[in-house]
């Protein structure tokens, strides 16, 4: 994000500063330094010493289940984990630079533009983009001298994307962005108030597709009110993310970004290079990666928010089921 909303990140390509708001909606602090600390893997506390390691969430579904599958990997290395959440990146970032929180999930675009601002200020050009390798690149770039390494990212991507109703797709041979822009039908968006202004957003939509946005519906950005606008038909485009779990209860379908008009917001591990930039570290996740796909986290999502499990159970199901772990 650049603009995020599963529920937390600093939005990503699109809501850059909101998807915060986005992702957090409903999360209250814990404490006087807004972060909350619970043991990771099985509910234990870390154990004092080199081998107890933080794990930084950012307190929404996606994040917390990752967090939860980290702290599996890692005490599988024999490393002693805990899991800290807080609101916001704008809260957590500053936490792994210290070295108070050693581990973080994240994804690739949204921490590049994030630190890019951090850095060079808020008109600051854009270094990400729809290339995941580039992007990657240039999160590394700002990463490395505040201390932080990023590790190799996967085939996951949580990024924004635009739905409709399985109706009005079928009825219009939808299948793509190209294909809305082909159709000639006008739409109205369902999104937060800042879409008009959004490269990634109303214009990028017209610019790259030409799709024709007669308004905004100003709805929190893939909000059950905002899908149930468009179930409704008082919208016909919702803006959400690729792991959104929850669309088919509404009946609404992803239409596909084949021109790329997002950035690339592959899921990665970002580690305080000091104190967890080993490679019995990066070894440990990468187990995860190299696994781990969009369609599994909009299923890890589903079991939180559709099925009410519990993300610390979800994790551990989904390590036992692609055999991640070695104990």
């Amino acid at each position: 994000m650049s603009s995020t909303p599963r529920r937390a990140r600093t939005p990503r390509a699109l809501l850059a500063t909101a998807a915060v708001a986005v992702l957090t909606a409903g999360l209250a602090a814990c404490g006087g330094d807004s972060l909350e600390k619970s043991g990771g893997g099985d509910g234990g506390s870390a154990k004092p010493g080199e081998n107890a390691l933080v794990i930084g969430s950012a307190g929404f579904t996606e994040s917390r289940v990752l967090a939860e599958i980290y702290a599996g990997l890692l005490k599988d290395a024999g490393y002693s984990p805990t899991i800290k959440t807080t609101e916001a990146r704008e809260l957590y970032e500053p936490e792994l630079e210290k070295g108070r929180i050693d581990v973080v999930p994240e994804y690739a675009a949204t921490l590049a533009e994030f630190l890019n601002k951090k850095q060079n200020g808020k008109d600051a050009p854009a270094v990400a983009s729809a290339d995941a390798d580039a992007t990657v690149k240039a999160l590394r770039k700002l990463a490395e001298p505040r201390g932080l390494k990023v590790l190799d990212p996967g085939r996951a991507v949580d990024q924004n994307a635009f739905a409709v109703t399985a109706e009005f797709a079928e009825k219009h041979q939808l299948k793509t962005l190209s294909d809305l822009g082909k159709s000639g039908q006008e739409v109205k968006l369902a999104a937060g108030d800042e879409c008009p202004q959004r490269p990634f957003c109303q214009p990028g939509l017209e610019k790259t597709y030409g799709i024709r946005v007669t308004g905004i519906a100003p709805l929190e950005v893939g909000s059950v009110q905002a899908k149930q606008a468009v179930k409704d038909g008082k919208a016909q485009l919702l803006l959400t993310t690729t792991t959104d779990a929850t669309l088919e209860q509404f009946g609404l379908v992803l239409l596909k970004d084949d021109k790329k008009l997002q950035n690339s917001d592959n899921v990665l591990p970002v580690v305080n290079a000091q104190k967890a930039g080993s490679q019995k570290v990066a070894d440990a996740l990468a187990k995860l990666t190299r696994v781990l796909t969009t369609e599994d986290l909009t299923e890890l999502n589903k079991k939180v928010d559709a099925q009410r499990l519990k993300p610390a159970d979800v994790a551990a199901q989904y390590l036992k089921e692609k055999g991640l772990l070695t104990k």
